[in-house]
């Protein structure tokens, strides 16, 4: 085989080694998958509802539940295999940050718990963390200075 000399010829290499993504399979996956833990999600809301909490507090404890659920399940390497089927339906966002948090975490395990642990832990959650926390401190220096000179919003 003679070597690849171009983009055009590496992609073209590239294109016939892959194997085609089943996409409409994948998408059926990521749907019911991701329909499911949401369905699950209001499962516990309702539950919560009925037995007297508020809006508010049964949210609070859907998050906490949902977030348990998938560090145990990621513990147990279940939720990697949810996810290799599922694709991006089980990475509901608090699932799947949840998920991003554990996964490192137990990786770095025998690094110790402080370097190990500690410090991997958020190697992925990090950055969104970081994004998160700097946005919503902008967001609120940008409504205290429009709350204090009076200019409203409809």
């Amino acid at each position: 085989m003679e070597p690849i000399k171009t983009q055009k010829e590496y992609q073209t290499y590239v294109d016939k080694k892959s194997p085609n993504s089943p996409i409409l399979k994948n998408c059926f996956n990521a749907f019911w998958v991701g329909g499911l833990i949401c369905s699950i999600g209001q499962i516990i809301l309702n539950i919560c509802k009925d037995r007297g909490l508020d809006t508010q507090m049964s949210g609070t404890v859907v998050s906490i539940i949902l977030i348990g659920i998938s560090a145990f399940l990621t513990g147990l390497n279940i939720f990697n295999k949810i996810g290799k089927f599922a694709g991006a339906g089980s990475l509901i966002p608090i699932t799947g940050f949840a998920n991003s948090i554990v996964s490192p975490a137990m990786e770095y395990k025998s690094e110790g718990y402080v370097m190990g642990v500690g410090g991997k832990m958020f190697t992925v959650a990090g950055p969104v963390l970081v994004f998160g926390i700097s946005a919503s401190i902008l967001v609120g220096i940008i409504y205290l200075i429009f709350n204090t000179q009076s200019i409203t919003f409809v």
